[in-house]
């Protein structure tokens, strides 16, 4: 495992990672089920990383960005074909946040909201930006 795995909570983990399976070409890795078959955690490999998905537990105070309302994290993944990735993404119920881009600091890069309310960034760098370059044009577009 990785220094920081991620632990996603959802209201469907076992339909979710489906979803990471089919979107994000996750593998799962391990499963824990608990008595009734509520979801512990399942244990998915994207790439290099683990990132882990656990139903509610709303007794417990363990719930998910669709019960909060939103979420302010953004799980960035760098994809070989964002352009197919980011239209599956889409086609599979996944909501648009920012649209697939050019971004001046040389990535092609989106974000998308997954139907269980957690966001991701795809990118694939594209092309190697000089840091002035991209400190001038970020100031240009943050700075108004």
């Amino acid at each position: 495992m990785s220094t920081i795995s991620p632990h996603l909570v959802v209201k469907n983990a076992i339909d979710a990672a489906r979803w990471y399976g089919e979107v994000l070409g996750a593998e799962e890795i391990s499963r824990l089920e608990l008595p009734g078959g509520q979801v512990l955690t399942i244990g998915l490999r994207i790439g290099d990383t683990e990132v882990h998905l656990a139903d509610e537990h709303p007794d417990m105070g363990i719930v998910s960005p669709a019960t909060l309302g939103g979420t302010y994290l953004a799980l960035q993944v760098e994809i070989d074909d964002v352009d197919a990735t980011f239209e599956r993404a889409l086609t599979a119920g996944a909501t648009q946040f920012h649209p697939l881009s050019d971004t001046f600091y040389g990535d092609r890069a989106g974000q998308f909201i997954d139907p269980y309310g957690h966001r991701w960034g795809v990118f694939k760098h594209v092309r190697t930006v000089a840091p002035e370059e991209i400190a001038a044009a970020a100031a240009e577009m943050f700075g108004r």
